[in-house]
């Protein structure tokens, strides 16, 4: 049987793929983030999940605006690094899932979530910086990817509460998967940012650590969370944490922080990265 593992939250800042991409990790801006990362991607090696289910934002890469889904998911066998507007990332082709993902599909849909089943999608810095973030830079991603996007652009955006309950819906389909496979399930953006107007820069780094403690101990408190408040608080972008969500509500009730690691600013952002395992692994 088909099991979740653990989750994994980070944000996908397009800087962090850039300054792997070319080189600059040990440069004194970058050098303290990615010492923070160190620990997180040893866990990863060392659990070696069999499929990543990346939780993401498209940034009109594979959509625009012509047509919004909430909810979206890639079935095919692979996934081309997206061209945005510099030429894609020098990554390895993001190898899909498509048995499982078409079984998470079809469970989600009985389950009554209107998924929208994506068969060709180029995949930007929303997934891949994740993936450099925990795998750093293979000849070829080590793990199998069922890449999940998630309206964060367009408004209205799904709310927590529904995205929360979306994570416990894979859940269940994962678990009704009879293969024995590892699974890891990454929320991934934030944390708090803003990227224009009189607001430009914005990062609370207070808020975003109390939410923290409370995505890993109480996250029926959070799940709640209005548009407003995220956008009060966090900027125009901060709603990306609602991805997190996904992640914890795969999840037991009861998890065990494995790791957790915060910078700012990175970019113009708060970073995050958290590593959570259910307490009986």
């Amino acid at each position: 049987m088909a099991k979740v593992i653990a989750g994994v939250g980070t944000s996908h800042i397009p800087a962090i793929g850039a300054a792997v991409d070319h080189n600059k990790t040990q440069e004194a801006y970058w050098k303290p983030v990615f010492e923070g990362m160190e620990p997180a991607k040893k866990w990863i090696e060392e659990t070696k999940p069999d499929v990543c289910i990346v939780v993401f934002n498209d940034h009109a890469s594979a959509f625009s605006l012509e047509a919004t889904s909430t909810f979206a998911i890639g079935v095919a066998p692979e996934f081309q690094p997206a061209d945005e507007g510099y030429g894609p990332r020098k990554v390895p082709v993001v190898k899909g899932s498509p048995e499982l993902a078409w079984h998470i599909t079809e469970s989600l849909i009985m389950d009554e979530f209107d998924m929208t089943i994506v068969n060709e999608m180029p995949v930007d810095h929303g997934l891949t910086v994740p993936l450099s973030i925990m795998y750093g830079q293979p000849e070829e991603w080590p793990c199998e990817v069922i890449p999940l996007c998630v309206n964060v652009i367009q408004y209205p955006q799904p709310t927590g509460n529904r995205c929360f309950n979306l994570g416990k819906a894979i859940r269940k389909a994962v678990e009704s998967y009879p293969k024995d496979t590892k699974v890891a399930i990454f929320g991934t953006g934030g944390l708090s940012h803003q990227l224009q107007g009189e607001r430009a820069g914005l990062i609370n780094a207070e808020y975003d650590e109390q939410w923290l403690d409370d995505l890993v101990a109480a996250p029926e408190k959070i799940k709640h969370t209005s548009h407003t408040e995220y956008l009060r608080e966090t900027g125009s972008e901060g709603i990306e944490a609602i991805m997190w969500l996904i992640m914890r509500g795969a999840l037991d009730e009861d998890v065990k922080q494995v790791y957790r690691f915060t910078h700012c600013p990175v970019s113009n952002t708060h970073y995050g990265l958290l590593v959570l395992e259910n307490q009986d692994e």
